[in-house]
């Protein structure tokens, strides 16, 4: 059976983690989950990495969030929580990797995909891509901690307006707001997008990664994963009421 999660090697101290589920647009199951935990095991230790580059399968998608389809069975808040809870510390890891963790967002993203590009330190997108923090219309909240790490990335009065609209956004908006970084022109995304993240990092992982230090003391200081705790902890709650179960259900009609 093929990985869910690609990890790559791509040279100069860079290791490519890639979702590996086009065909569900790079859901995350609990399958991914513990693909990504085994990452995290095997390189966080590693002081060789001088970064990671965090993106998705095919030209459609980065991530689209939670796959509902694995999630739908998970009814309480009880049974939400812990999902919720495992890929917030999943999240919480990337945030405080040691060496900067750079999203290549290739795709659509959206609710939980959003959240995972928000744990990156630097986010490159292609052109045409479009992002939302969608959550609202189920009619729950980020669940892995995102709005946390939104307002970490982003001024405060933008991250409230683009976590309460529950609007998709296009990219140039996104970069004025500041959820991205810089807009890659088709030809170098498609041919060119590692090679030119690896250009724009120190070659030395010493380097990289004594910035990203102080980049996880400022993080560890603003008590981020208490706060990010929090979050899943309200969203767990709003998961088990009706209002959330009665959008699920609309939504899988609708497909």
């Amino acid at each position: 059976m093929e990985n869910k999660v690609l990890v790559s090697d791509v040279g100069d101290g860079m290791i490519e983690v890639r979702l590996n589920r086009a065909e569900k647009r790079n859901a995350i199951d609990f399958g991914v989950m513990e693909e990504l935990e085994a990452f995290l095991d095997q390189y966080e230790q590693d002081d060789q990495v001088r970064g990671l580059i965090l993106t998705g399968s095919g030209d459609a998608a980065f991530c689209s969030g939670g796959d509902l389809s694995a999630f739908h069975s998970l009814k309480t808040e009880e049974e939400s929580f812990r999902m919720l809870h495992r890929m917030g510390k999943i999240l919480y890891r990337f945030a405080m990797f040691p060496a900067p963790v750079c999203a290549l967002i290739n795709g659509t993203a959206v609710g939980g995909g959003c959240e995972l590009a928000m744990a990156a330190d630097i986010r490159y997108a292609k052109k045409g891509i479009r992002m939302g923090f969608i959550q609202g219309t189920l009619s729950i909240t980020t669940g892995w901690g995102g709005g946390s790490l939104l307002m970490e990335r982003v001024d405060s009065s933008k991250a409230i307006g683009l976590l309460c609209s529950a609007n998709i956004y296009g990219a140039h908006e996104l970069l004025q707001k500041g959820v991205l970084d810089e807009i890659l022109p088709e030809p170098i995304f498609q041919e060119e997008g590692v090679q030119y993240i690896k250009t724009m990092l120190a070659k030395n992982p010493a380097v990289t990664r004594a910035y990203k230090t102080i980049q996880v003391r400022k993080l560890k200081s603003s008590q981020l994963w208490e706060r990010m705790e929090e979050e899943i902890r309200q969203c767990a709650r709003l998961w088990g009421k009706e209002e959330h179960h009665h959008a699920v259900d609309l939504f899988f009609k609708r497909k």
